[in-house]
């Protein structure tokens, strides 16, 4: 018998290691930018929060099941600064603020290797895609990339589900309305 879809968004995947992942991803994150000319937190938000949709939109699951909310400078997982902050405290990362381009970038720091027997082969291959993708864009240009439709449907400060993964700033193809209408007239769907 077939599941009926569940019609409750996803804001957050609970798990016995979520804080502990997010805390390894961040380490990982700072020592795989270490070189990078352009590394702060925003940055840090956004190539968190990319890996999370992509991974969900690819394969149900997200890396690592943090809830994130919609900010004036984009989509940010929740309780990012506290979680820092402990770190700092632990001295598995420092902040270090640097001026790049007349703009305060804090960079966190790694002070130990991360422990990545928390992640999968494919969670790091997602991670470091995106880290590709973003490697010389400017927290600015990684912050207007961000206010892409999935930000855009939210309210400032309302979380962002994990489904606004499956939305695309892609434009509109004729091959997409071609399968609309396929779809359409096979499931009885009305057009306005």
């Amino acid at each position: 018998m077939a599941q009926k879809p569940s019609s409750e968004l996803t804001y957050e995947v609970h798990g016995p290691d979520r804080a502990q992942r997010c805390r390894e991803l961040i380490i990982y994150i700072a020592e795989k930018c270490a070189q990078a000319e352009f590394f702060g937190s925003v940055k840090l938000n956004k190539i968190l929060f990319h890996s999370d949709m992509r991974s969900f939109r690819k394969y149900g699951q997200p890396i690592t099941g943090m809830k994130y909310q919609k900010l004036e400078h984009g989509p940010a997982p929740v309780g990012i600064k506290p979680l820092e902050e402990k770190m700092v405290e632990k001295k598995e990362i420092t902040i270090r603020q640097e001026i790049k381009h007349g703009r305060t970038q804090n960079r966190a720091i790694p002070l130990r290797s991360a422990k990545l027997t928390l992640f999968s082969g494919r969670d790091i291959a997602i991670v470091d895609e995106v880290i590709h993708d973003l490697w010389g864009k400017t927290a600015t240009q990684v912050s207007l990339d961000s206010h892409g439709i999935q930000w855009k449907t939210r309210a400032l400060e309302d979380y962002i589900p994990y489904e606004a993964a499956y939305l695309s700033d892609e434009p509109i193809t004729p091959a997409d309305i071609e399968r609309t209408t396929v779809l359409a007239s096979k499931y009885g769907w009305a057009s306005q």
